[in-house]
């Protein structure tokens, strides 16, 4: 997939919603692809945790591959945290990573999942 498919995807997934707070295409190395942020917005990682965060995500994508088989692919993970809310979802060997205001509701965290399902599915092919 080239550059210019991974920077649609994030400028797909930021204006489904303005609680979105940053999308980034995560690659198989844990390097970030492309990606987009909220312009009025501080990030809570610095560059270096950055790094690490996406290298963990890589890392937790090859290791559930392992288990595709048995469970079937991932097609998303939710996780709230106590500042944030994040959302992954899988492209071929590749993350699309969100991360969401921590004030959301539910319902919009909701449908900020099923808005960005058909995205995603469409780049999996």
């Amino acid at each position: 997939m080239a550059k210019k498919d991974f920077e649609k995807i994030c400028n797909s997934v930021v204006a489904i919603s303005p609680f979105i707070r940053f999308v980034g295409v995560i690659g198989p190395s844990g390097e970030l692809l492309a990606y987009k942020r909220r312009s009025d917005l501080v990030p809570l990682l610095n560059e270096k945790n950055t790094h690490y965060q996406f290298s963990h995500i890589a890392i937790k994508t090859d290791l559930e591959g392992f288990f595709d088989k048995n469970l079937g692919e991932v097609e998303f993970v939710w996780e709230e945290r106590k500042k944030v809310q994040t959302i992954s979802f899988a492209i071929k060997k590749s993350r699309v990573w969100v991360s969401i205001d921590k004030k959301v509701i539910r319902t919009e965290m909701l449908r900020i999942i099923d808005s960005c399902l058909p995205i995603v599915k469409k780049h999996s092919k």
